[in-house]
């Protein structure tokens, strides 16, 4: 099946995959889902055509590469993926060609061994990602200035979640485990690295259990998926749900009120606080 996607995206694409610049005469470049896409609009400015591949509002775990996606990662300039089996379609479409750059591989991202990719979440790791694809781009001046606003988006999380009541976050999806290592906090995940995971019933008492030991407050559940596990727990419990945000993608309506990574950042931050009786 993905044969056949990439055999008829390169029909689709015909002549035009032989154009490398955009019709504005900029770079095209072909990010996989929105981190990658906002740090690469970031850094290009006008100069630089970004295409994400994931629609608003979609997981990317789930994304199904089209033919039309395929021709676009063919025709890009630059083509930045995560990589190690994040959205393993657009993976095999890309290959290890020069011009695809597969994040994961940064030199210094220090990953966990569970295979957890949500390295974005820690805005120290998500610097080098950023210096990464800066030097893709040619564009390592806004990669150092962008660099800066993670650096103080970092010292607002240490100094807002430095003195708190509790440290254990209650999450329906393990996706916040390099956030948590940064600012010493600990991930009790309901379920795995797989949003849609159905947990097994010893999982949610498990959880349930935890929540009780640790006098928890919040049960924290992702706009991109069903809040129905969250709340499952929550009523067990006896606690509330709030939206803690992995920002693997934003929906249409956050990006028509501007919202972006840093906003979120901070929104994901105060949800922290109020969950952990930060003062």
């Amino acid at each position: 099946m993905k044969t056949i996607i990439v055999l008829l995206a390169l029909l689709l694409c015909g002549t035009a995959c032989g154009s490398k610049a955009s019709s504005s005469g900029g770079r095209q470049v072909v990010a996989a889902f929105y981190p990658l896409a906002y740090a690469a609009q970031q850094l290009g400015g006008p100069t630089v055509e970004v295409r994400n591949l994931t629609p608003p509002g979609v997981e990317p775990h789930d994304l199904e590469a089209t033919p039309q996606d395929v021709q676009a990662i063919h025709s890009a300039d630059v083509v930045l993926l995560l990589g190690h089996g994040f959205q393993p379609q657009l993976e095999d479409a890309a290959g290890r060609g020069p011009k695809v750059v597969w994040l994961l591989d940064t030199p210094g991202l220090h990953r966990f061994d569970n295979g957890d990719p949500h390295v974005w979440l820690d805005p120290a790791r998500y610097a080098l990602i950023v210096r990464r694809i800066g030097r893709a781009l040619g564009r390592q001046q806004a990669a150092t200035r962008f660099e800066s606003r993670l650096r103080a988006l970092d010292g607002e999380y240490r100094r807002g979640l430095a003195h708190c009541a509790r440290h254990e976050i209650v999450t329906s999806h393990e996706a916040f485990a390099y956030l948590g290592q940064r600012y010493g906090l600990q991930q009790v995940a309901i379920t795995g690295l797989t949003p849609e995971a159905e947990p097994a019933p010893k999982d949610l008492q498990r959880v349930v259990g935890l929540v009780r030991r640790t006098h928890a407050t919040t049960i924290f559940f992702e706009t991109l998926v069903s809040p129905r596990i969250a709340e499952t727990v929550a009523r067990e419990t006896h606690a509330k749900t709030a939206v803690l945000d992995p920002i693997e993608g934003i929906t249409a309506a956050d990006a028509t009120r501007g919202a972006d990574y840093f906003t979120v950042m901070r929104a994901n931050l105060r949800a922290l606080r109020r969950a952990l009786g930060c003062r």
